[in-house]
């Protein structure tokens, strides 16, 4: 009042005083558009009736200017305290850190369950994500506007879009692994499978992480890859000392070969990729029929299987996908 009637500026205690007051307004939730009416209509019953039109108007906008930047200064590092728990809770839930009866405490602020499954798909694109990224942002409102609030998570972690949903909603990561092949212009996304309880997210991440890692080192470009179909590649490198001794045992000889074993180890990919259909597997490799029929023989009488024989085609597959797994033979063992 004493500003209004004097003309003056607002004091800096008076300033700071409507500043705190604005910080502990946004504490307790109240809404910054209901506070500035409130004090709207405040001066508007208290205006002096000896004050200057103009002194009175600035002595308020100093008073509501201070106190929507205390209101919008709280508002901003609450922003990031939650920003910042959200994250420390993805970081322990993603890598099975923290007590787990925490954990899922937690959790049940975010909206996930974890006593229930859960599933967990991971998506990369060829460009590294934040959550305030645009792509990101995308596809969580795409997900919102499909299938609203259904207790699914979405974040990014080292580069990737990663989505948490209960186990029984296959729908919720079909739809993101959709959504995010197309907003990557063509990534690509691993499905872990369903997984109960706590740790079971983590599982579920960790078979997505090590779908993508199998799809780089095979060669894969099948956009959506699940865990559930390829069980066969872990169990096939479970034994690595045995898987080794196969594939030098087996592929070992197509070393001796004029241009070493890669082009024979390739023909060989491409054969089996192809069904064992001979004239398939030469368009793929741009040769004659007849140029691919020469290279499996080399390979019979090099390796002394035979790529045509049922009984030889599955060891010689099997060392072929071991190969290509462990990196032989650009890597030596």
């Amino acid at each position: 009042m004493a500003a209004s009637l004097t003309g003056r500026r607002l004091t800096r205690a008076e300033i700071l005083s409507r500043r705190t007051l604005g910080e502990q307004a946004a504490e307790a939730g109240l809404q910054l558009r209901a506070l500035v009416g409130a004090h709207l209509a405040a001066a508007r019953a208290d205006w002096p009736e000896a004050g200057d039109p103009d002194s009175v108007l600035a002595a308020v906008e100093q008073a509501v200017d201070a106190f929507a930047e205390g209101y919008e200064r709280a508002q901003r590092l609450a922003v990031r305290q939650e920003t910042a728990a959200r994250r420390e809770f993805i970081d322990d839930l993603l890598y099975g850190r923290s007590d787990l009866g925490r954990l899922a405490e937690r959790a049940e602020r975010f909206g996930l369950r974890l006593s229930y499954e859960h599933a967990v798909a991971v998506a990369e694109g060829f460009v590294a994500y934040d959550e305030e990224d645009a792509v990101p942002r995308a596809v969580e409102q795409a997900l919102l506007g499909r299938f609203g609030d259904r207790s699914v998570l979405l974040t990014t972690k080292a580069g990737r879009m990663v989505c948490v949903a209960p186990g029984d909603q296959a729908e919720v990561l079909s739809y993101f692994a959709k959504r995010a092949y197309a907003a990557t212009d063509g990534g690509r996304v691993a499905v872990g499978r369903p997984q109960p309880g706590v740790g079971g997210v983590v599982q579920s991440y960790e078979e997505a992480l090590n779908v993508l890692d199998l799809a780089e080192r095979l060669g894969m470009d099948e956009p959506v890859l699940r865990a559930a179909d390829l069980l066969v590649y872990p169990v096939l490198t479970r034994d690595r000392h045995a898987m080794t001794e196969l594939v030098l045992n087996t592929l070992g000889p197509l070393e001796s070969a004029r241009g070493g074993a890669q082009p024979l180890l390739e023909t060989l990919t491409v054969y089996f990729d192809a069904g064992c259909v001979a004239a398939e597997a030469a368009r793929r490799l741009s040769l004659s029929v007849r140029a691919l029929t020469y290279r499996l023989e080399r390979i019979h009488k090099l390796t002394g299987a035979d790529p045509a024989d049922p009984t030889h085609r599955y060891t010689l597959q099997t060392a072929v996908i071991g190969a290509r797994l462990m990196g032989w033979p650009e890597k030596t063992f």
